[in-house]
């Protein structure tokens, strides 16, 4: 071994090397989290750490804070705090003040949030049409970089084209790359503002539907186990499932999209 490590120019000890899993106090305290969480989606890291406290985790909010910000979550009561967008990326008007979705494509919005795993956890973004509540596309990912925010949106467009398509300031919504997508189609794009994190009431709500009736009642062995899981809820979500006027979802691809020339008229 020693040998052939030396004719080919190799660490020897990265050969016996083997990945070492998330630690399991780690996953633990990130999937109380996330149920905290949910249940009460205005909490920041301050309630956050007194609520773990209280339940007997040694835990400081320096740590919840860092746990928070790796899992892409903060509390979505109004305030001075937004995500944070990259210092080079643009940042578009807020388009929603006295706004109400008056027809499917009119406003669609985007959030990710934090899926668990048996063993760790992924991340789910969602694209959903504000006015029929239909979930037009999704994409899991194991990290929170760019391209699975990408997949999702370029999906969605192949399906409809809003109006107008809301998000927050994170570095994902307001990268070129991103934006450039919407831009292509003549899609408005609107990002939340100061007190503006309430605005995003129907994804935070689908986000409570798919832990309550999905994640939670499932422990995912891996991504393969959670990917077959959320297909079969979105498929039941979107076509079968009843929302608050006792009538099914229509998919938004089943109204004709406007053409950019009939968004401007």
């Amino acid at each position: 071994m020693t040998t052939q490590t030396a004719l080919l120019s190799l660490n020897r000890s990265s050969l016996y090397y083997r990945p070492v899993g998330p630690d399991p106090v780690e996953v633990a305290l990130k999937h109380r989290i996330d149920e905290i969480y949910t249940d009460r989606p205005f909490y920041g890291s301050r309630r956050m750490t007194a609520q773990l406290q209280r339940e007997g985790h040694a835990i400081n909010r320096k740590r919840v804070q860092r746990y928070m910000r790796e899992m892409g979550i903060w509390g979505v009561a109004p305030g001075p705090h937004t995500s944070t967008p990259h210092p080079m990326h643009k940042v578009y008007p807020y388009l929603l003040k006295g706004v109400t979705p008056a027809y499917p494509n009119h406003v669609w919005g985007i959030d990710v949030t934090y899926i668990r795993l048996v063993h760790g956890w992924l991340y789910l973004v969602a694209i959903i049409d504000w006015y029929s509540r239909y979930v037009v596309a999704w994409e899991l990912s194991e990290t929170l970089e760019l391209p699975f925010v990408l997949t999702a949106a370029k999906r969605a467009l192949t399906i409809a084209v809003p109006t107008i398509w809301n998000h927050d300031q994170g570095s994902h919504f307001t990268s070129p790359q991103y934006t450039a997508l919407l831009l292509a189609q003549e899609v408005q794009i609107s990002m939340d503002s100061k007190g503006r994190a309430l605005d995003n009431i129907f994804t935070e709500r689908l986000w409570r539907s798919v832990k309550y009736e999905e994640v939670y009642l499932h422990d995912y062995s891996g991504p393969r186990d959670a990917h077959q899981g959320l297909a079969r809820y979105f498929t039941l979500y979107n076509h079968e499932r009843l929302h608050p006027s006792a009538t099914p979802r229509r998919h938004p691809g089943f109204i004709r999209s406007r053409t950019p020339q009939e968004f401007r008229s």
